[in-house]
């Protein structure tokens, strides 16, 4: 999620809006340490914390802070921390405990806010922030973050703290832009993964693609496999076997792909390696070729069914090559 995009234009819109961030997290608990959601003062809200009867507490004392009278101090937004015993104090069964952070916004926080959207939109970044004497947190993003230690409990006034933004997002290069193609790019737009989505046919791609998304024409397609970067996942599902065939080759013969996947049967992948094998590719590198793809669990041929698939499996590779957000492996206070 865009957090301080989405901060901008709630402001815009509803003159106030509150971020709840996730800043510890002791035991089991629905979500990791950094995990945020940004409120509206009419209810209505992006992102999840973790749902249950923790978001649903949160939510309501947030509601109400945003239309309460009066504006957060000059200078800063009002930040509120709180411990929940998610046993004792919520009934959720899980049991950790969670330290929630929650700020108000309004339209004088506009510039900073604008400086850390413009940020995001550049991919994920550090902020070293600090709680000033009026209750607020001040963010400073910083090229360096090793400098500043991490907390492992709440910070007191003067002292900084790190905090992450943005997804680490997976690049994938997907060649096809067939039924399955489409439907992929569909399932893959609310996952972490940057997708360029190529085809040597110039009218093959849809009028509007998600965000996370990117066409590309290309009358070579195998050729975008040199460029691509190092722990890319590329999933081959073009118009043309001769078209998947030169792609899959190039791709398993450079050596940088974590992941390459190839639509098709049993019979497809014994003709494609009969091939490869023309080309000097050893039956080493040709047994790195994920074909069929998707879970092998799901059978269904349905293009929305091999997306859901695909996307599954690519959501397993991204996290057994440990390419999981930052916040995850880290608490940042």
């Amino acid at each position: 999620m865009a957090v301080w995009a989405r901060i901008a234009e709630t402001i815009a819109q509803h003159g106030r809006a509150a971020l709840v961030s996730v800043v510890r997290v002791a035991g089991s608990a629905p979500r990791e340490a950094g995990a945020r959601l940004v409120a509206r003062p009419d209810g209505g809200f992006w992102g999840t914390i973790g749902g249950g009867r923790l978001e649903y507490e949160v939510l309501a004392a947030t509601t109400s802070a945003l239309a309460a009278e009066g504006a957060p101090p000059a200078g800063g937004a009002r930040a509120v921390f709180k411990t929940w015993t998610l046993g004792p104090d919520l009934a959720q069964c899980c049991g950790g405990v969670v330290t929630t952070l929650t700020e108000i916004f309004d339209h004088r926080d506009q510039e900073t806010i604008a400086a850390l959207a413009a940020a995001e939109r550049g991919g994920p970044f550090t902020v070293v922030a600090t709680l000033d004497g009026a209750g607020g947190v001040r963010r400073e993003i910083v090229a360096a973050p090793a400098a500043v230690a991490n907390r492992t409990g709440r910070p007191e006034a003067g002292e900084p703290f790190l905090e992450e933004y943005g997804d680490e997002l997976t690049p994938v290069l997907l060649f096809g832009a067939g039924h399955v193609g489409r439907a992929l790019v569909l399932a893959l737009a609310p996952l972490p993964f940057s997708v360029r989505w190529i085809d040597s046919r110039p009218d093959a791609f849809p009028a509007h693609v998600p965000a996370n998304a990117v066409t590309v024409h290309s009358a070579a397609p195998d050729l975008e496999v040199d460029a691509a970067p190092a722990g890319a996942l590329a999933l081959v599902m073009t118009h043309a076997h001769a078209i998947d065939y030169a792609v899959a080759s190039r791709a398993l013969a450079c050596e940088k792909f974590d992941l390459v996947g190839m639509i098709g049967s049993a019979t497809k992948r014994a003709r494609f390696a009969s091939q490869a094998r023309g080309l000097g590719l050893s039956d080493e590198t040709i047994a790195r070729l994920v074909c069929p793809i998707g879970l092998p669990e799901i059978a269904g041929k349905t293009p929305a069914v091999i997306a859901a698939s695909v996307a599954a499996q690519l959501l397993v590779a991204r996290e057994r090559l440990g390419a999981v957000p930052r916040r995850e492996k880290s608490r940042t206070i």
